[in-house]
C-alpha cells in the first residue's frame, strides 16, 4: 500500500503542471453540475480531496466561505496555488493522504473528490474517512472514472490504464463503489454515468516516460477484438490512435442527519 502512494507521489511530481494544463481535468461539465448539486450555502466549509490541479476547488471558491484542497503530493499543490492564486483567495492547501485524513470528524458541509480515486489502493479507508469528516447532513460528491460491471471490459481498461500510468491502481465498479459507500452509512442520493472522451495523444503523453511505454499502450488498445473496441470506440488512422472514450461516475452521497 505505501509503495503505491510513493508511485502516486513521483509520478504527479514530475507531472504536476501537466495535469494543471489538462483538458480532461480542466474541462467538463460536471465542473459545473458540482455546483448545481451541491447547492453550497455562503458560510459552507469544503474538503476538495486529491485535488490535483486544482479545478474542483476553483469551481467551488465562489460558492463557499472556505475549501480546504488537499493532494498526497507536494509539488501538484504548489502547481495548483500558482493556478489559483489569482482566482481565489479561500482556497486553503494542505498536504494529506485520502485514507487517512488530518481532520476532525463532522468538521465539513461538503466534501469532493475528482478523477482521483484510482489512484488510491484503499477505497474503503477512503469512503470512511470521508464519512467520518462529514457533519451529518453533509454531501460526498464523488468524480471518477470506472470500469464496466463485465469482467473482460473491467480488465482491458484497467490493463490500459496502468500500462499508460503506473500509479494506477484500479478503476473500481459502481458495484464495487456503492457497496463501500453503504458499508459506512451513506446513501447516494443523485447519479451518473458519461462517456468521456479522451484525445489519445495528449492523454497517453502526459504520464509515460518513453518511447517504448507508448508503444506497449498503442500495442494494447490496437488488439483490442471488435466488442471492446466499439464499447471504448476506439478511432483510429492508419494505426494511428486518435481517441477512445471510457466511463466515468458521478454520485452524491448524502450523511444520516442526527
Amino acid at each position: 500500500m505505501e509503495e503505491a502512494k510513493q508511485k502516486v507521489k513521483k509520478q504527479f511530481g514530475q507531472s504536476a503542471e501537466q495535469y494543471v494544463t489538462s483538458r480532461t481535468h480542466s474541462t467538463g461539465k460536471d465542473l459545473a453540475i458540482l455546483t448545481e448539486w451541491l447547492q453550497l450555502k455562503p458560510d459552507s466549509v469544503v474538503l476538495d480531496i486529491a485535488t490535483g490541479g486544482g479545478h474542483t476547488a476553483k469551481a467551488l471558491a465562489p460558492h463557499a466561505a472556505h475549501i480546504f484542497a488537499t493532494d498526497l503530493t507536494v509539488e501538484m499543490l504548489a502547481a495548483a496555488k500558482r493556478h489559483l492564486n489569482q482566482s481565489a483567495d479561500n482556497i486553503f492547501y494542505v498536504a494529506a493522504d485520502a485514507e487517512n485524513l488530518p481532520f476532525l470528524p463532522d468538521t465539513f458541509d461538503a466534501v469532493t473528490c475528482r478523477i482521483a480515486a484510482h489512484h488510491f489502493p484503499n477505497p474503503e479507508a477512503f469512503v470512511q474517512e470521508v464519512v467520518r469528516v462529514l457533519k451529518p447532513g453533509g454531501q460526498f460528491i464523488l468524480i471518477d472514472n470506472i470500469a464496466p460491471e463485465d469482467n473482460v471490459l473491467d480488465s482491458f481498461v484497467n490493463r490500459l490504464e496502468s500500462l499508460r500510468d503506473h500509479s494506477h491502481v484500479r478503476s473500481y465498479t459502481v458495484s464495487e463503489w456503492k457497496k463501500w459507500l453503504g458499508e459506512s452509512g451513506v446513501s447516494v442520493v443523485k447519479e451518473e454515468i458519461r462517456k468521456k472522451t479522451l484525445g489519445y495523444p495528449e492523454w497517453v503523453r502526459r504520464t509515460t516516460s518513453s518511447p517504448e511505454q507508448i508503444q506497449e499502450v498503442d500495442a494494447h488498445l490496437l488488439s483490442a477484438d471488435l466488442s471492446i473496441s466499439s464499447y471504448f470506440s476506439i478511432q483510429a488512422e492508419k494505426k494511428e490512435i486518435q481517441s477512445f472514450t471510457i466511463d466515468e461516475w458521478m454520485a452524491m452521497s448524502q450523511k444520516a442527519k442526527k
